[in-house]
């Protein structure tokens, strides 16, 4: 059986570092062998989540299928102001319609958790919010997270990361993303 990774994130702007983080990350994933699906940038422009509004839109909608039919999930956000983003968050609240699914929410998946940022401070903040929101959405952050500062670590205009080390820890969550999902499997 094949693993479905589902990598969330990025920002508006195209080619973001944070962008480039998860599809980094979403490479260690497919490397163990997963088929991987990237929502980002405009594909998280999505109306803001109202619960008491049956009505979605074919993004959200997408959006929540992906998931549903997720064994792991890899999320992605720049840190604003020390926080996750209100793109990130906005997508992260669409998983509320995933409450009464056998499955609930991100019931038994594992999740990757990588923050970027211009400052170790906001970086390592974003990422703890990160983990908090997985932990309340019944998710499993995995062991290893990433909290990259954007002033130090420089990504190429191909995507590449220039510091192996940062490189390697990406694709280590993305595999260990799928390592949890296949002893779940």
């Amino acid at each position: 059986m094949t693993v479905n990774v589902v990598g969330i994130g990025g920002s508006l702007r195209q080619e973001s570092q944070s962008e480039r983080a998860l599809r980094i990350a979403l490479s260690g994933a497919a490397l163990a062998g997963a088929k991987t699906t990237l929502v980002s940038g405009s594909d998280l422009v999505l109306p803001f989540y109202d619960p008491a509004d049956p009505h979605r839109s074919p993004e959200a909608c997408r959006l929540v299928e992906e998931l549903r039919a997720a064994d792991g999930v890899v999320l992605v956000s720049p840190g604003y102001h020390g926080a996750i983003s209100g793109l990130v968050k906005n997508a992260l609240d669409y998983i509320e319609d995933m409450r009464g699914d056998d499955r609930p929410y991100l019931d038994g998946r594992a999740v990757g958790c990588v923050a970027t940022a211009h400052g170790w401070q906001a970086a390592v903040n974003t990422l703890a919010s990160l983990r908090s929101i997985v932990h309340a959405l019944r998710g499993w952050p995995t062991p290893l997270g990433a909290a990259v500062n954007a002033r130090h670590v420089v990504f190429g205009p191909d995507g590449d990361c220039t510091d192996e080390k940062v490189a390697d820890s990406l694709r280590t969550i993305g595999s260990q993303v799928v390592e949890f999902a296949t002893s779940r499997v």
